[in-house]
């Protein structure tokens, strides 16, 4: 195949930390399997582009995206611009909507050597990206949330068959590719109009997938039912907010949010994008855990692999998280995880884990 041409969107906080040590893996990875190196295309975006564009999403940034195989999204910190930017939707908002990026993927998977609330989590949260509870998404226009009164707050979700049918194919699918099994998670009990159809939607879809065992619980029961056996599950579909939640609760238990990894996808179009904030107390100071930065860069040549079948990016992802993984193993970590590698440090263990091959890593 002809050269990947990728967007990199460095963001805010520690992202111009975090996503170069992601570029350095992608291009490691690609070369190890004598892959066409990727096209990087750097595109302005967050509070330097305030300052330089006029918007935190520059027109000419999406305009450059949609020309693109993807992109990797590093964090912002939004609540930090001036206004109006600040009142405005985030990047990462913006972007998902702009390309009705309608599925979150957020793995997780404990680390050996890390430092695990269970470790034996090794699963997907299956997250609907653009409408459910989060009034900034819900809505072709304006806030699904509003006050009539300075004493009244009305905020509504939004259900649709067509958005559900989707990120639960989404779900069946993945399944199919790791143990086949799908845990729909609703609130149909109290909201038995919208969880409620978000609930039978998914069954519905699951008929088509016979191979792939399904089954149901309820928000509150599932957060308990992680916390007490995470190891059962393999993967979990949810509305929006309640995907986010689940998706925070089990990248602690896998380890830390710092290694917590996602993609937003669509058919036709992915963004990498790490699960965590910009962390501006850390910022520029060679602190920051590349982890899931990294792996999602990992997720995005996964997702290149599949929907172009190629075999060379796909491998090269699995090398990436293969060699992120043996570098933990190996007590090589940043200060979250409980080791003292800088940002550069260890993001050059990945890089030389990488450049060793598979041989290195099953010795």
């Amino acid at each position: 195949m002809s050269a990947y041409r990728l967007g990199v969107l460095l963001g805010d906080g520690i992202g111009p930390e975090v996503v170069p040590a992601a570029v350095r893996a992608v291009d490691a990875a690609m070369a190890a399997v004598g892959a066409e190196p990727v096209e990087w295309d750097e595109l302005p975006l967050g509070a330097a582009a305030i300052g330089t564009h006029g918007s935190a999403v520059p027109d000419s940034t999406l305009e450059a995206l949609a020309g693109l195989d993807g992109w990797l999204l590093g964090p912002h910190d939004s609540a930090a611009y001036p206004e109006p930017f600040r009142s405005r939707l985030n990047p990462s908002g913006a972007i998902r909507t702009h390309f009705d990026l309608y599925a979150n993927i957020r793995p997780a998977r404990a680390f050996a050597g890390g430092a695990a609330l269970a470790p034996d989590t090794d699963l997907v949260v299956v997250r609907e990206n653009t409408e459910g509870f989060y009034a900034d998404r819900n809505t072709h226009a304006g806030t699904g949330e509003y006050m009539p009164t300075p004493d009244v707050a009305i905020a509504m979700g939004v259900f649709t068959r067509r958005a559900v049918e989707r990120v639960a194919h989404a779900a069946f699918r993945l399944a199919r590719r790791r143990r086949s099994r799908v845990t729909v998670v609703h609130k149909a009990n109290v909201l038995p109009l919208s969880s409620g159809l978000f609930r039978r939607v998914c069954l519905e879809v699951a008929q088509q997938y016979p191979d792939v065992t399904v089954d149901e619980a309820h928000m509150d029961a599932m957060t308990v039912h992680l916390l007490r056996r995470a190891a059962d599950f393999d993967v979990v579909v949810a509305e929006n907010m309640f995907g986010d939640i689940l998706s925070d609760l089990t990248g602690e238990l896998a380890g830390s949010l710092g290694t917590a990894p996602s993609l937003n996808a669509s058919d036709d179009r992915a963004m990498a994008q790490a699960a965590h904030g910009s962390a501006p107390d850390i910022a520029g100071r060679g602190l920051a855990n590349p982890v899931a930065m990294v792996l999602s860069a990992a997720m995005l040549l996964d997702w290149l692999g599949t929907r172009h079948g190629d075999a060379r990016a796909a491998d090269a992802a699995v090398r990436v998280e293969d060699a992120v993984r043996d570098a933990v193993r190996d007590g090589i970590s940043t200060r979250d995880l409980g080791g003292s590698a800088s940002t550069a440090g260890f993001t050059d263990a990945v890089v030389e884990r990488i450049a060793a091959g598979p041989a290195r890593l099953a010795s």
